[in-house]
């Protein structure tokens, strides 16, 4: 191949010579101390020391290649490369001339070996540059054929001499085997490295497919489940019929269990493709579990269950961590202990031992019902896997809390575990290690936003209709504008005081409409933009930050993140991009 050789090949090569360089030196070594000892050869040092020079020479060499295996080396390295094993297999292999001349006994045994055990190395260490197994091979074959003559000078009357021959011709034709071997198993390994690269590419291919998919899906069902929330509410508090309003919280309870649906396959997606992102805040603790626990008490009562809570005292106040991915963990092990309790008691068990670095925390909710067999066990933590039909049938869900719960505890830095003594309920426990954190703060309260001018911008009029009626309880005068482009008409005519800005619509999208009109010198240009959108990914939120927008919420629109978000930039604090939606923080 020559100096047509692919610079990866002259990387490897010399990266392989370089690696069997202090092994070379140190056989050079032992032999030059064996030959001085017992043989006496003084001029050995100086076959050791040229054959040391040799390998230095190789080195500088191949330094550079090493160094930069990316960049292509020079003609006349790539030819000191491939050529320099001859200098140093001719100065190595040299050795056999005296040692097959001399008459001490096992001294042509000892040439003979040397030669052998240097063509295998020649072998394993040049495999990757055919023309540097070449070239270092070539001196130690023709000192092999040389032997059988000095072999016949130094003992003229041995029969066995003529016989060198065929030893030398054996040992040629052996190596030769061992090349090809050699060479047919580095050129499957490549093959296979190939491969492997190539279903890798197809593997991230087919997984980036499928998160666009589901973006999409998402994008999709977040429409109607916004309309079906904000319908259901304001068909709640507008209707005066008890019946009525059973109905209209039947729409929401439908709509909510569909959004929980939606979020843990978003959720279940974003950490299968490792897009899930941990926030590190500070945030009271017990406050946190003290929420959470409320939020679930009427679900206890209405089933006839007790909730009991033990060690609430130790646990500390601020601590910095994910306070929403912690509560998002809890609510789905008290959600699946009411669940699967038919009778009894769950127990919530509180405990924390603090350092001078961590809170180490510990959460385990306990419940009274049938428990999980042994069998079942290994199987809990499966993505989609509902243990039985059973299950399915009487509860529903996707399979997908305890996997997202556990993948969400270790990112952490924490672990989920699970005991279930036969017959006896089941145990969850979550560990976290929460660092120290300072009580923040407290700023003035935000402003009022009733009365407040926001224009609305939504390709899709469900979407539309769902956010005003959303806005229309906090007394907020909303625009509708259905594109960018009518958008920006709208911010050139008219004073607003914040924009719900769509991310993602046909034609000019809401990240290219907020840069034009921060470009511009309207009336508008400094007027707060919030980001709408199903996609709450820090990479979607950064394009989001870099067009100008100053804070974002997530569909389906909460009422209360909504109104956060607009009482925050409002008040003129959207603290340099940050999430002002805990549902946009992934």
């Amino acid at each position: 191949m020559g100096v047509e050789q692919p610079q990866g090949d002259y990387a490897r090569a010399a990266a392989s010579r370089r690696a069997a360089t202090l092994f070379r030196l140190t056989a050079t070594l032992m032999i030059a101390v064996l030959l001085h000892l017992y043989i006496r050869m003084e001029w050995v040092w100086v076959w050791a020391g040229l054959y040391t020079l040799a390998q230095g020479v190789e080195l500088w060499v191949g330094r550079p290649i090493i160094l930069e295996p990316e960049r292509v080396p020079s003609r006349w390295r790539r030819r000191a490369m491939a050529c320099s094993p001859v200098l140093t297999s001719t100065i190595f292999g040299s050795l056999s001339i005296p040692l097959f001349a001399s008459h001490e006994r096992f001294a042509p045994t000892l040439g003979a070996m040397l030669l052998a055990g240097s063509l295998l190395n020649v072998i394993a260490v040049n495999a990757s540059l055919r023309l540097a197994t070449l070239s270092a091979a070539a001196p130690h074959l023709l000192y092999l054929l040389i032997v059988p003559f000095i072999a016949r000078m130094a003992n003229p009357g041995a029969p066995l001499a003529n016989a060198l021959w065929f030893g030398a011709l054996l040992l040629v034709g052996s190596v030769a085997v061992a090349n090809r071997t050699l060479s047919a198993a580095l050129s499957a390994e490549a093959a296979a490295k190939d491969e492997a690269e190539r279903r890798r590419h197809e593997a991230e291919e087919a997984v980036a497919a499928k998160s666009a998919f589901v973006a999409m899906i998402s994008h999709e069902l977040r429409t109607p489940i916004s309309a079906i929330l904000a319908g259901a509410a304001r068909l709640h508090s507008e209707v005066p019929e008890a019946s009525s309003k059973v109905h209209a919280q039947l729409i929401s309870d439908a709509g909510g269990l569909m959004r929980t649906l939606l979020n843990d396959l978003l959720d279940f997606s974003r950490l299968e493709a490792g897009r899930m992102a941990i926030e590190k805040a500070p945030f009271d603790l017990r406050q946190t579990v003290s929420d959470t626990l409320r939020f679930w008490r009427p679900d206890v009562a209405r089933k006839g269950l007790r909730l009991r809570v033990e060690g609430a005292a130790s646990l500390p106040r601020w601590v910095a961590g994910d306070a929403l991915r912690l509560r998002q963990v809890l609510n789905n092990l008290l959600s699946n202990a009411i669940k699967f309790t038919e009778r009894g008691a769950i127990t919530v068990r509180l405990g924390c031992v603090s350092d001078d670095m961590v809170h180490h925390l510990t959460v385990a909710v306990s419940d009274t019902g049938r428990g999980i067999s042994a069998a079942s066990l290994p199987r809990l933590f499966t993505p989609f896997d509902q243990l039985s039909a059973s299950v399915v049938r009487q509860h529903g869900g996707s399979g997908l809390g305890l996997t997202i719960s556990r993948e969400l505890t270790r990112l952490m830095g924490g672990d989920l575990t699970v005991e279930s003594p036969p017959g006896r309920g089941a145990t969850f426990t979550v560990r976290l290690a929460l660092e120290h954190a300072q009580a923040p703060e407290v700023g003035e309260m935000g402003p009022s936003i009733a009365g407040a001018r926001v224009l609305v911008v939504d390709d899709h009029v469900v979407n539309r209709r769902a956010i005003e009626l959303v806005l229309q309880p906090f007394g907020v005068e909303a625009t509708l504008a259905e594109s960018g482009e009518e958008a920006l008409e709208l911010l050139g005519a008219e004073v607003f005081d914040a924009v719900l800005m769509d991310v993602y619509m046909p034609g000019m999208d809401g990240r290219e409409a907020t840069r034009i009109l921060r470009a511009g010198s309207g009336p508008n240009r400094d007027t707060p933009v919030i980001a709408v959108t199903a996609s709450a990914t820090p990479k979607d939120w950064e394009a989001c930050l870099a067009a100008g927008m100053g804070a974002h919420v997530a569909k389906p629109i909460d009422p209360i993140e909504l109104y956060a978000a607009l009482a925050q930039v409002l008040s003129g604090d959207e603290r340099d991009g940050a999430s002002l939606t805990p549902a946009a923080a992934v």
